[in-house]
């Protein structure tokens, strides 16, 4: 616990208001433990061809200690015998100090190529590195993942419990009130393009990312409730959407952090399901209020939840980007030992970029990988669909059940609960496919090929149509209620699968994009989540429950041949026709 509270919010809030007396590190403890985070030979890999990894065949020195010369730590073991004979450590001292060798690793500084830097990275079993985390610390940081991402998630859909007071108050039409809901979605769109890559700088991380857009978020829902027109609250709506957004996107990075390849799927489907709560339990968390005392009340009850998250976040939520962990332990080695040689990989990486670089990567990189990329291209345009489909199809639940089953506002967000009671039936199967089948496809590394992660989709795929067929027409006076709730139960089961394979798929095909390949997907999906649902009354209307319900099970089946052609043809795409993918599988 002492660990975990001190990489929180508050425990650095903590050290800096002390002086850094409080919640120390082990090196503040011992000075002499910096030691033991320097890689002596990466140290002398950058000392004699200026970069950490292995050198060529072709070259003429050697890129090991000089005889008589070792590490740092090398040289502590053998102080002992300087106190029994003085001369012994002269040699070595004198040529550590003058210059021509490196001090961490006893290697010659190339003169041309060489970097006189004492590299600091993860010692063996490093208990602060997030990989190594203990199963209930993951556990519980996992969880913490899950509250943010339901608490912003179900912002979007408790508005629409006060969709008809918002009409009332404000005197506008249904497709106009519709804009507090799509533009709330927008901005969640649009926030991770900003959002993933920031927190993906050494120098940030997730943390303050998660933590000063929260507080920003919980903040203006004020102005939203409070809002004298219909404008005032429209643009909140937007705000509130883009400073929630990044746990949207980051938030699969952040179990990425912790977990690796082969288990990584098992907490990326219990964050799936949070995502299915947040829009399936949203219009029964505001449906009663709403009928109660109006539409500012969603907004209020969005506040609570989100105010309680932001609280117990600040207090138990550990940063868990590797890097940025690394790269604060690197700051304070040096301003204990005062040596300005310490540094990490990040930091090497991060002086070799340019701003022109950063500006790339941040907002250039998720567009061109989205467009350029054809994997990317259509895992997102199927997920941006099924995505959009889910906000049109959302919009039949007060015609079905309000006008044709005569449910109160309360006792339609009642409704919602088949997708969440799908979403929970699908877990145990997935599990088990993924324990027996997938598990067995992983090599020694943990990793495996990424169209390995794709089967669950080819269920998924014809989970969604199955449902729109059974919704639409059951749903009539002479067929009892809970039979569109049943078939409601299978969007999530498609939605559930489809999400979790594709979300596992990007990082596996693009490890060195995977922020920038998420940002992208949550920007494509959401672009469809804001535009759809702006016919979908009239849609409804026109056509009827049964037809228009049928017209988006048609069009989910055109995509149906996707995640198939893909796994066949996956890896072909990505050694021949892709500039970005990994290629070794």
């Amino acid at each position: 616990m002492y660990e975990l509270l001190r990489d929180t919010a508050f425990g650095q809030t903590v050290r800096f208001l002390s002086r850094r007396k409080f919640f120390k590190y082990p090196e503040e403890e011992d000075p002499n433990f910096w030691k033991y985070y320097v890689n002596e030979e990466l140290s002398g890999h950058l000392a004699h061809h200026g970069h950490a990894g292995p050198h060529g065949d072709d070259s003429d020195t050697e890129d090991r200690p000089a005889a008589g010369l070792g590490g740092v730590r090398t040289r502590d073991a053998e102080a002992k015998f300087e106190k029994d004979d003085p001369q012994s450590g002269d040699s070595s001292r004198t040529r550590v100090q003058d210059g021509g060798y490196n001090r961490a690793s006893g290697v010659k500084i190339d003169p041309e190529k060489g970097k006189d830097i004492h590299l600091v990275t993860w010692t063996p079993n490093d208990v602060q590195n997030p990989q190594n985390w203990s199963l209930l610390k993951k556990v519980f940081v996992t969880a913490e993942i899950c509250l943010l991402t339901f608490s912003v998630y179900i912002g979007s859909a408790i508005y629409t419990a006060g969709l008809m007071d918002v009409e009332q108050r404000f005197h506008v039409s249904q497709v106009a009130a519709d804009l507090g809901l799509t533009l709330f979605v927008a901005g969640y769109g649009v926030g991770p393009m900003l959002w993933s890559p920031m927190s993906e700088i050494p120098m940030v991380g997730r943390n303050p990312v998660y933590i000063l857009t929260l507080v920003v978020f919980v903040i203006f829902q004020v102005p939203t409730a409070l809002a004298t027109n219909f404008g005032m609250l429209l643009a909140f709506r937007f705000l509130t959407g883009f400073f929630g957004s990044p746990v949207l996107a980051t938030g699969g990075a952040t179990i990425a952090d912790m977990y690796s390849p082969r288990k990584r799927p098992y907490p990326m489907g219990i964050w799936g399901i949070a995502a299915v709560c947040g829009p399936s339990l949203g219009p029964l968390v505001g449906g009663f209020a709403a009928q109660a005392e109006g539409w500012t009340w969603t907004i209020w009850e969005l506040m609570w939840l989100s105010g309680a998250a932001l609280v117990f976040l600040f207090f138990f939520l550990p940063e868990t980007s590797s890097t940025n962990i690394l790269y604060r332990r690197t700051v304070r080695l040096r301003k204990l030992t005062g040596d300005n040689k310490l540094k990490c990989e990040p930091e090497l990486m991060a002086e070799e970029m340019t701003g022109r670089d950063i500006v790339i990567m941040a907002l250039v990189k998720p567009f061109t990988l989205n467009f350029l990329e054809p994997m990317v291209f259509l895992l997102n345009l199927y997920i941006a669909l099924i995505y959009g489909l889910l906000y049109v199809w959302f919009e039949s639940f007060p015609i079905v059940f309000v006008e044709i089953y005569h449910f109160n506002l309360g006792e339609e967000g009642l409704a919602f609960l088949g997708i969440f009671v799908g979403a929970l039936v699908v877990i145990p199967p997935f599990f088990l496919y993924l324990y027996f089948v997938q598990e067995k496809t992983v090599n020694e590394k943990g990793e495996c090929r990424p169209e390995e992660r794709l089967p669950p989709a080819f269920v998924g795929a014809f989970a969604i149509p199955i449902c729109l067929f059974w919704f639409g027409w059951s749903a009539r006076p002479s067929i009892h209620w809970i039979m569109p709730i049943i078939g409601s139960g299978w969007f999530s089961i498609g939605a559930f699968l489809l999400f979790n394979s594709v979300l596992n798929y990007l990082p596996d095909a693009y490890p060195d994009y995977a922020a920038s390949v998420l940002a992208g997907n949550d920007f494509f999906r959401s672009s469809f989540g804001a535009g759809f649902p702006l016919f979908a009354t009239a849609m409804y209307n026109n056509l009827g429950v049964d037809w228009a319900s049928s017209t988006l099970a048609f069009l989910a089946i055109a995509f149906i041949p996707i995640p198939f052609v893909l796994y066949m043809i996956g890896e072909r795409l990505r050694k021949d026709y892709s500039k970005h993918a990994r290629k070794d599988f």
